[in-house]
């Protein structure tokens, strides 16, 4: 059994930044590729960021992040991180951390986080 914890979220001013993290807690697993999402209210769930697992990792970014948000792994640790800088009020929703975790002798899941909820005050 493998989860992913998600940590981080909050409350900010508009300007302000954050940093989520994605924690795979288990033991003899690798996490493959990675993302992260977010859902604000009333909208679809969108794609923000990913990495995948080839040395330090190739990201790709929504254009609405770009030159804002970085993402990054540890693979160490096993964890996923996600720094939000110059946020803006439209950057609120629950983002949601989504890996393809490999596990030995069982194989690749696709698993989601729990969510963590970012608020931008204007």
């Amino acid at each position: 059994q493998v989860q992913l914890v998600e940590s981080g979220g909050g409350l900010v001013q508009a300007g302000g930044s954050l940093r989520l993290s994605c924690a795979a807690s288990g033991r003899n697993l690798n996490i493959n590729t990675a993302g992260w999402y977010r859902q604000a209210p009333g909208k679809q769930r969108e794609l923000v960021a990913s990495i995948t697992s080839t040395g330090t990792g190739s990201t790709n970014y929504a254009d609405s992040v770009k030159g804002r948000f970085t993402i990054s792994r540890d693979n160490a640790k096993n964890t996923v991180y996600l720094q939000m800088n110059s946020l803006k009020p439209e950057d609120t929703a629950v983002y949601y951390c989504n890996a393809v975790v490999w596990l030995r002798g069982q194989g690749n899941y696709d698993v989601w986080g729990q969510g963590t909820q970012v608020t931008v005050s204007s």
